[in-house]
């Protein structure tokens, strides 16, 4: 017994229900898409349906926490687990990435400072609020210390709020052949009387020493930031934006000349953010870590990108080993043959591992991750 009813069946115009010769030929020879071309296979309606393509997914629950089994007991390890898992292993050879690339990649995560969001450790702790409190106390205590970059973001989304181990700071300090011993132990004895203290007075330096310590990126100035500067400028010389007020120098004076980089005043601009103002005894200052753009232009670009993978699909959610695979550049085969160390994740983001850069992006609130109960994890755009 048949089932279908068709136009033909129903009106005066009858037809015959055997094929032709041509027709059975065409039929035989024709391919199955061609046969159906709006028709998905089985296989690939089976695979849409549970990546999502064809609805949401299922929602079962959102994830509280991704350390629930970690065994971290206070903030500074959960500051090494984040550290320690920021960036993959360097790709074996063959990989796309030559001995030139794979020491600029090395260098680069070298030279980031040791600062961990307070977003990322929210991601990971089961109390936001018992987290601050221990924040609070270890930072009273000298153990640790804030690190705050105004105008980098607003709410738990803003990439300049941060801590960072004193330890690890005054060892930068220690380190730095830039300053001499005298300078390097004034600034940590400032550090140790000043913990809590994000900002102190420049008369507590000489006109001189400031200009060093902005330079080496241990010292910024307190001040909004020049619309006409890099979003991404940092404390300090080793790590600046571009500068419109000192582009425009060189076009105004001679190559080669003083002139043409800013004046002699030029370095000390630079550190004060762009403004040309002075480095003053009587201005406030940060206390601040060298490379610190270089950090926040990582999270944000890094960021950003996580979110565009997530717009790519049609309910901006997808199961999280779709989105590894979109991060790591080999989704479903559209960059099949692309050599990993050719792919945005190393060219653009020196390697940062995609599980990392998820507890980042959940503990800013721009995404949640919930259980499908089909596929997974599953990951929205907030």
């Amino acid at each position: 017994m048949s089932f279908q009813a068709t136009a033909a069946r129903s009106s005066r115009i009858t037809k015959s229900r055997r094929p032709s010769a041509a027709a059975s030929l065409r039929r035989t020879i024709s391919s199955p898409t061609s046969a159906s071309p709006r028709r998905k296979s089985t296989s690939q309606l089976a695979r849409s349906i549970s990546y999502g393509e064809d609805g949401p997914l299922d929602d079962t629950g959102i994830v509280a926490s991704f350390a629930a089994n970690l065994n971290l007991g206070d903030v500074p390890q959960y500051m090494e687990y984040i550290r320690n898992r920021m960036f993959d292993d360097i790709p074996e050879k063959g990989a796309g990435m030559n001995s030139v690339r794979i020491a600029e990649v090395l260098n680069h995560r070298k030279a980031l400072p040791p600062i961990v969001t307070i977003a990322h450790i929210d991601a990971l702790s089961a109390s936001s609020t018992r987290t601050e409190r221990e924040i609070v106390e270890s930072t009273q205590a000298g153990v640790l210390r804030r690190v705050t970059i105004p105008d980098r973001g607003a709410g738990s989304a803003a990439v300049g709020d941060g801590i960072a181990s004193v330890l690890e700071w005054q060892r930068m300090v220690h380190a730095d052949t830039d300053l001499d011993d005298d300078l390097k132990t004034k600034y940590v004895n400032i550090m140790n009387a000043n913990p809590t203290s994000a900002a102190i007075s420049g008369s507590l330096f000489t006109s001189g020493e400031l200009s060093a310590l902005t330079s080496s990126g241990f010292l910024t100035t307190c001040h909004a930031p020049n619309s006409s500067s890099s979003f991404f400028a940092s404390p300090g010389l080793k790590s600046l934006g571009s500068l419109s007020s000192l582009s425009s120098a060189g076009s105004r004076h001679a190559a080669g000349s003083l002139a043409a980089v800013g004046g002699a005043s030029a370095p000390q601009h630079i550190a004060g953010g762009g403004t040309g103002r002075r480095l003053t005894p009587s201005a406030a200052y940060n206390f601040s870590l060298p490379n610190t753009g270089s950090h926040i232009k990582l999270l944000v670009e890094a960021r950003n990108h996580l979110l565009s993978l997530l717009n790519r699909s049609k309910y901006r959610e997808a199961p999280m080993d779709l989105l590894r695979e979109r991060w790591d550049g080999g989704a479903r085969g559209a960059f099949a043959g692309l050599l990993p160390g050719r792919t945005k994740k190393w060219k653009g983001f020196w390697g940062l591992r995609f599980e990392w850069l998820l507890e980042e992006c959940v503990g800013a609130g721009l995404v949640e991750v919930f259980e499908t109960g089909s596929v997974g994890v599953g990951v929205r755009a907030i």
